[in-house]
């Protein structure tokens, strides 16, 4: 399933030499590099270097192999999409992400990172490469004369990282404390202040590796916190602070001997964990195009979230792509079941916060804390291309319970329906191009099938005697 000569590609891949000397300098001890490449499921891979390989590695001589994009949540290669044996597991250079070196001082042997995407054999962006998908999704505003403004917020669980003696989670407790904590506590400061010197050390991790994190909050489930992001003008870099958010907060969490995890809902009881996306658009003059004085959205906002519900159905394979992802989704648990939207109402789909008109824009709140984030904002971005362009009307607001006032077409929410809607799709074929279509819904289904041909001990205490 490699991209055929005759698909057009973006122009070739740029190389960003970096002034090696100044790193050097303000970082003397540094001994190691990991360079790193998000897959489909966004998982860091790559390798570690030793520091004197970096100028090798921005020359373009790192090499992975494609089937990378090719692997399911266990790093198996799905050899049906043909980036495994058929292709000869082929390496292809990688190349620097821009200012994407940064020291990941949670470890203690002088190590950076950087991040790095894919090129083709020719030089052109692979395909695969959920980074590029967005980079070619994003030019598509530059018609329009409008820039995307993207902003995430992330959520996760504090864990303790010893397995229940049936292989299940529990919560962890805080350091030097035996007590683990139990209950919904949406806010509460006291949970902050358990973990005030991990989270500290997790705000100056994202300051020294640029990360714009603003605030941290304590979020309903035992043990879920959340980070926001600052909005930024490059959506690319948008998606970038996540990958090095996460690592940051996994690291960080394992040096003091707690995990962090991002599984969408670990336990089945409590709240799962979602990833919110907060787009606008600027214009060429600064100014953004959703601004409005009134709290109804303008014309651009309006037709942007008729794009955006629209395609929602089609696109749910991307905001949940694994088995875990879909138990998320459960009335009043503020996971949306529908399309739906509203102002300043966190049970829809698609919500317009209450903010300063010059603020005005709108927050998807359908994806989980497991989703590639590249692939969120693509399809995100290209819902609100194809409202805009296509003057798509989003039907009436709900103001009420969404959960009880809404009856519109529930979406898809189980792996199967999802993955059926996101093959037959033409807006995807349009917007994430029709080969990349292919690689994820093959690699997902493959996951899909995997997952599926398990024999679960609850099916054994259910069924064995059963008949």
């Amino acid at each position: 399933m490699t991209s055929p000569a005759n698909v057009e590609l973006p122009c070739i891949l740029s190389i960003h030499v970096p002034d090696f000397e100044t790193f050097a300098q303000a970082h003397p001890d540094t001994q190691f590099v990991d360079v790193l490449l998000p897959d489909l499921l966004s998982t860091p891979r790559g390798k570690r270097l030793k520091i004197d390989a970096l100028p090798a590695v921005y020359a373009g001589a790192f090499r992975l192999p494609g089937s990378i994009f090719a692997m399911d949540a266990l790093g198996n290669t799905v050899e049906a999409t043909g980036l495994g044996f058929d292709d000869g597991d082929a390496d292809r250079s990688c190349i620097p992400v821009q200012d994407s070196l940064v020291c990941a001082p949670w470890m203690d042997e002088g190590v950076a990172q950087i991040q790095v995407s894919m090129a083709d054999h020719d030089g052109t962006p692979f395909f695969g490469d959920p980074r590029h998908v967005l980079e070619q999704v994003t030019a598509r505003f530059a018609d329009l004369g409008l820039r995307p403004v993207v902003a995430l917020e992330i959520e996760f669980y504090v864990v303790d990282p010893r397995r229940t003696r049936h292989g299940g989670i529990r919560p962890a407790a805080s350091p030097g404390k035996s007590a683990r904590r139990s209950g919904k506590q949406i806010n509460s400061m006291a949970r902050i202040e358990e973990l005030s010197a991990i989270l500290a050390e997790i705000s100056r991790t994202c300051e020294i590796q640029n990360v714009p994190a603003t605030s941290m909050l304590a979020e309903s489930g035992p043990g879920q916190y959340e980070v926001n992001l600052r909005h930024v003008a490059d959506p690319c870099l948008a998606c970038d602070h996540v990958i090095r958010l996460k690592r940051i907060v996994r690291g960080v969490f394992l040096k003091h001997g707690l995990h962090a995890t991002f599984m969408a809902k670990p336990y089945a009881e409590e709240p799962g964990s979602g990833t919110h996306i907060h787009v606008s658009l600027l214009r060429e003059d600064g100014c953004n195009e959703f601004a409005s004085e009134s709290p109804e959205p303008n014309e651009a906002l309006r037709h942007a979230i008729g794009g955006l519900a629209d395609t929602m159905p089609e696109s749910m394979l991307v905001f949940a792509p694994t088995a875990n992802s879909y138990r998320r989704f459960r009335p009043e648990c503020y996971v949306p079941l529908a399309p739906t939207w509203g102002l300043n109402n966190r049970g829809v789909a698609l919500r317009i916060p209450a903010d300063t008109p010059e603020n005005r824009r709108v927050e998807h709140r359908v994806a989980g804390a497991d989703v590639n984030p590249y692939l969120l904002a693509a399809l995100v971005l290209a819902g609100v291309h194809r409202g805009i362009t296509h003057q798509v009307e989003p039907g009436e607001p709900v103001n009420g319970n969404p959960y009880r006032d809404c009856a519109g077409t529930p979406l898809p929410t189980n792996w199967y329906e999802s993955a059926l809607a996101f093959e037959r799709s033409g807006f995807i074929s349009e917007y994430l191009g029709t080969h990349f279509q292919q690689l994820f819904a093959t690699t997902r289904r493959a996951e899909l099938r995997a997952f599926d041909n398990q024999v679960t001990p609850l099916e054994y205490d259910w069924y064995l005697t059963a008949g």
